[in-house]
């Protein structure tokens, strides 16, 4: 399925997703309140050198929810959509933590992997209860209304000046989200465990690519895991908020 579109042939995934590119493969996990098309700035320059699987997680897209629904279950429905050899995998924000359940359930699968705008860190009781009051907005006026608020604030100031059209119409990508989906995402986050030691114990290189004006994973808190891992990566992005893919995707 080189260059193409398709469901997972795979039956035991239900995880839509495309497939572009030749070379060593690569996964590309979208985070919360995107779908895959998040990748599309930087997708024809890695193309060029890597085999990319670029997935709509469960409950995105064409991909439907999963009966388990927790950061565990949602990395195990992307199993069968890997190749047999080990992967390099990027994960952007929620990607990032459904790439550690990966790592820690299958570390063979991965030779690689980078925590774009992402956290080892479980949520702190502050982060859950601004989970919590996210939802009831999500209950009360509906998946998009929610997205149309929160994603400008993903961005930087300078950012949110420069590439104002650019925004719009990536939250209008959103317009199909549904509230069960945002809703579930939410629930898996918060409910995910903290998973410092294994990035202490993996022996595989980790990349940490930071925004400077991230205010979902603010920079500090990226910072201070990124002497963890035995072989450690560091890629600043001194424009971006927490959509470095879009605000900086040349670099």
């Amino acid at each position: 399925m080189s260059n193409s579109e398709a469901v997972s042939e795979n039956k035991q995934s239900p995880v839509s997703h495309r497939r572009i590119g030749n070379g060593p493969p690569v996964l590309l996990i979208h985070g919360f309140g995107e779908d895959r098309r998040v990748w599309d700035g930087v997708v024809n320059e890695l193309e060029k050198e890597y085999s990319l699987i670029i997935p709509d997680l469960p409950g995105t897209g064409l991909s439907p929810l999963v009966p388990e629904m927790s950061i565990e279950g949602m990395a195990e429905a992307l199993v069968p959509i890997l190749p047999e050899g080990p992967i390099a995998v990027i994960g952007h924000s929620m990607g990032g933590y459904i790439a550690l359940a990966l790592l820690g359930k299958y570390p063979d699968k991965l030779n690689s992997l980078a925590l774009f705008h992402s956290t080892s860190y479980a949520d702190s009781d502050e982060k859950k209860q601004a989970r919590l009051k996210s939802i009831e907005f999500i209950k009360q006026h509906g998946a998009f209304e929610f997205l149309k608020t929160s994603i400008p604030n993903l961005f930087s100031a300078l950012s949110k000046q420069k590439m104002a059209g650019a925004i719009n119409d990536f939250i209008d990508q959103q317009a199909g989200s549904e509230a069960s989906s945002l809703i579930a995402y939410y629930e898996a986050m918060m409910n995910r465990p903290d998973r410092r030691s294994l990035l202490k114990n993996s022996r595989i290189p980790l990349l940490f690519l930071l925004g400077k004006y991230d205010v979902a994973v603010p920079f500090s808190d990226g910072l201070a895991q990124c002497h963890l891992p035995a072989i450690s990566y560091i890629h600043i992005l001194r424009r971006s908020g927490h959509m470095g893919m879009m605000e900086e995707a040349e670099s």
